[in-house]
Parts: structure tokens; sequence; C-alpha cells
């Protein structure tokens, strides 16, 4: 499946909704792991702000790339974000869209108060 590399460096990002457990069966609640190393995953909703655009983007990161305080509005550094495009059928309907998957979302609140402080 094709992966594109999203550029991060030119955004402003923030937080708009805390990290939730990512749940790969409603019916059941069984929660999302990762294929590779069996990590829970957590998705993490965010404010994208570039080129005079904003989008809330949801971001799918493995729980232990969770760091920091990740509240609402704490401003987040994303590391190895991609953009995967997908398409499924479901009830006859097709459907498509762009899922974005993160190495890490780093708050950078602890990194201000620390540069401030040296």
């Amino acid at each position: 499946m094709r992966q594109i590399p999203v550029e991060t460096s030119g955004a402003t990002v923030m937080v708009a909704k805390s990290p939730q457990p990512k749940v790969r069966d409603r019916r059941t609640g069984e929660i999302a792991t990762d294929a590779e190393t069996g990590a829970k995953l957590m998705t993490v909703d965010v404010m994208f702000a570039a080129n005079d655009e904003v989008e809330i983007l949801s971001i799918t990161v493995p729980e232990t790339g969770v760091s920091g305080e990740l509240a609402m509005g704490t401003p987040v550094a994303l590391t190895g974000l991609i953009a995967r495009p997908w398409e499924n059928e479901f009830n006859g309907q097709k459907r498509h869209g762009i899922a974005f998957r993160a190495v890490a979302v780093t708050s950078l609140v602890d990194t201000a108060t620390k540069t401030k402080v040296a």
C-alpha cells in the first residue's frame, strides 16, 4: 500500500482532542494493535495549520509514541507522519479517504519550559 510522508516543519500543530484508544471493532470494543509490534494503538485528533489553511486530523499512533501531557490546545510535534489513502466497500457503498499515522506525538510544552529555564 502506498504511504506518503507528510512534511510538518512549516505547520502549527495542536491537540484538538486528547488521546483515545483506537477501537478495532465497535461491536466488541476490541482495541486495535500494531500488526508488527503488538503495541496498543491510540488516536489523537490534532489541529494542523499550514499555508493559511486549518484541518482537524485524526492521527493513529502507538501508545508508546504518546509523550507528555496532551490536553486540548497543547502544541505538539508529529514524528514520522505519513498519509495512506484507503478505500473499502461496506453494505454496497464505496468509501474512501486518507488515514494518518505517526511514530510519535510529542508535547512541545515540556520542551518550551526547559528552554526558558536553561
